[in-house]
């Protein structure tokens, strides 16, 4: 958890970001890449190319899209049952073996490191999404700053010192 040792609207993409990024190659299969994201209890991650390049994102609602999408298939008895992430409510057994390119958001919102905290909410806002993919001059990915981040410095953030006349 983010200790703020900065003034709030001086923390940047570095200060924010978890570094040890889950990464989903372009060749996973959309079944595959539920599993992964499930097993490190994230609900999105950057999809990579072969040199390691972000090409896109897989996240809960491409999931949520793809259900969406194949509505009208019969659901198990286990689609029913308590879901304690959005990938769950759906068997992953009935995930289909395609590779996850297929399905993932293409052109991901990213960022270089010294991106300030308000533009970094701006571009969650503007984008209407969760997550913004912190990467390095190669378009690899380096960090994700989530909105969880963003609220989790917002509240640690000391409020500002009153001056005393």
């Amino acid at each position: 958890m983010l200790t703020a040792t900065k003034p709030l609207m001086s923390l940047t993409a570095n200060d924010l970001m978890t570094s040890n990024v889950v990464m989903i190659p372009r060749e996973m299969s959309l079944r595959k890449a539920a599993q992964l994201l499930s097993q490190h209890q994230i609900s999105g991650a950057p999809v990579v190319d072969a040199e390691g390049r972000c090409i896109g994102v897989v996240s809960a609602t491409d999931f949520i899209h793809w259900a969406q999408k194949d509505k009208d298939r019969p659901r198990t008895a286990a689609a029913t049952a308590d879901c304690h992430c959005a990938w769950q409510v759906i068997e992953p057994e009935e995930l289909p073996l395609d590779q996850v390119g297929t399905y993932m958001t293409a052109d991901p919102v990213m960022t270089p490191a010294n991106t300030p905290i308000g533009t970094l909410a701006r571009m969650m806002l503007d984008a209407h999404i969760h997550r913004v993919i912190v990467r390095d001059e190669r378009r690899r990915p380096i960090g994700i700053v989530s909105s969880t981040d963003v609220l989790a410095a917002v509240a640690h953030a000391e409020p500002p010192r009153r001056h005393e006349p």
